[in-house]
């Protein structure tokens, strides 16, 4: 009998603890996730994501970037894709790449209003790099390989001078 009841309380222990593993799992995988959006979708169908937490995607509308002159930290902007465009609001630093017709990927909450309210700004790099090109020299060239002096030791005038 007392064998039982140790066995009862094992599984009624064991399967507490795996509903408290689930649901912690649970709550902190809805907190954590956000709806990834572009700029049409969320135009399209705003209403339903006001004030919850959302991830967009667009390009920087040339010419809408203002700053708060009393507080560089507080920037105006609007996004857009194909048709569609949103007023963003963000206070905090802006990427070293955050520029006009840039594309920008911002975090935050949908006002009735709206006006999207970022707490996140991020951009994203150009999708190709093209070094810069220095004139005369292609890629993969080395024409003056080879023809650098090269130190004779022999001679004390051509080893680097020292001073003790």
């Amino acid at each position: 009998m007392e064998s039982s009841n140790k066995k009862i309380k094992f599984i009624v222990g064991s399967a507490l603890i795996i509903l408290a593993i689930g649901y912690l799992i649970g709550a902190s995988v809805s907190n954590t996730s956000k709806y990834f959006l572009t700029v049409d979708e969320l135009a399209a169908q705003g209403s339903s994501y006001y004030g919850a937490g959302v991830k967009v995607k667009g390009k920087v509308v040339a010419g809408s970037i203002e700053r708060n002159p009393g507080n560089y930290l507080d920037v105006a902007f609007k996004i857009e894709e194909k048709s569609s465009n949103i007023k963003v609001v963000y206070k905090g630093v802006t990427p070293d790449m955050f520029a006009d017709g840039r594309d920008v990927v911002v975090e935050g909450v949908l006002a009735k209003d709206g006006v999207f309210h970022a707490n996140t700004l991020l951009t994203s790099c150009p999708s190709k790099y093209e070094p810069g090109k220095e004139p005369g020299k292609e890629p993969g060239s080395m024409s003056d390989y080879g023809t650098e002096k090269k130190p004779d030791f022999k001679k004390s005038d051509s080893l680097p001078k020292t001073e003790i």
